[in-house]
């Protein structure tokens, strides 16, 4: 008993093809790779520089101090 391949040979060997000739970094070469690697990051890294430098702004003013 031989089980059917989860994809056909020839889509296999093209997305192979195109994968191996696009000359950009591994972890950029899918279609939505730059969403997933750089804009998330960028993301999550400007709003915890945002939410740092307000936490310093708040404590040097001394604003939102409980009583």
């Amino acid at each position: 008993m031989s089980e059917a391949p989860f994809r056909p040979r020839e889509k296999l060997f093209e997305k192979q093809k195109y994968f191996q000739n696009i000359p950009k970094h591994t972890y950029l070469k899918g279609p939505m790779d730059k969403v997933t690697s750089v804009a998330i990051p960028l993301a999550l890294a400007a709003s915890s520089i945002y939410l740092i430098g307000r936490g310093i702004y708040n404590m040097s003013h001394g604003i939102g101090k409980k009583e």
